[in-house]
């Protein structure tokens, strides 16, 4: 199997035209497509991870025995949707993103969160791990290295980093091989 459905262009406009700018929908959403983390960082992300047009934090996944601390530079539509986003009053959670009752998420409730806004988009193929895998398929297909990859994905290894570059390569060869 090739695990989490990949996000194309369209899914991706139709949650975006579904949600709109300045909802918490919209707000995750950007979060993981614009940053290429996992459910389980973005849950955590908040204005004190943010200095200087970036956000620098240690990855959830192996952070107790092989941390990984990332910095990634916040891309303008993310700043845009970070802004338009009203804070709750009252809300005490360090986090961006907020349940209903202005507490963090967890990376289980988030997902289950992702899963309604997805559907309430008409997108139930989707999930918020399919943002990651096509954030890594759209870096190589701009031309980013593996090692830019993974340097943006916090992977560890090459091999992790080149399922997407392999991808893009295979598609680059087979259009120039066919013109």
């Amino acid at each position: 199997s090739d695990g989490f459905h990949s996000w194309s262009i369209d899914e991706v406009e139709q949650f975006e035209e579904h949600h709109p700018i300045g909802s918490r929908a919209r707000l995750a959403f950007a979060l993981l497509l614009y940053t290429g983390q996992r459910r389980s960082d973005v849950v955590l992300f908040g204005r004190q991870h943010v200095r200087d047009g970036w956000i620098s934090f240690t990855q959830v996944k192996g952070r107790t025995t092989k941390p990984v601390t990332l910095s990634i530079p916040i891309l303008p539509p993310l700043q845009t949707i970070i802004d338009a986003t009203p804070r709750m009053v009252g809300a005490t959670a360090m986090t961006f993103v907020l349940t209903e009752y202005g507490r963090a998420f967890t990376a289980a409730g988030f997902g289950n969160k992702m899963r309604q806004w997805c559907d309430e988009a008409g997108l139930p193929q989707c999930a918020s791990h399919g943002l990651r895998k096509a954030f890594g398929a759209r870096a190589a297909e701009l031309d980013l290295t593996a090692k830019q990859i993974m340097a943006i994905l916090g992977h560890s290894t090459l091999e992790e980093a080149e399922r997407y570059t392999r991808a893009a390569d295979q598609k680059k060869l087979a259009a120039a091989g066919m013109a």
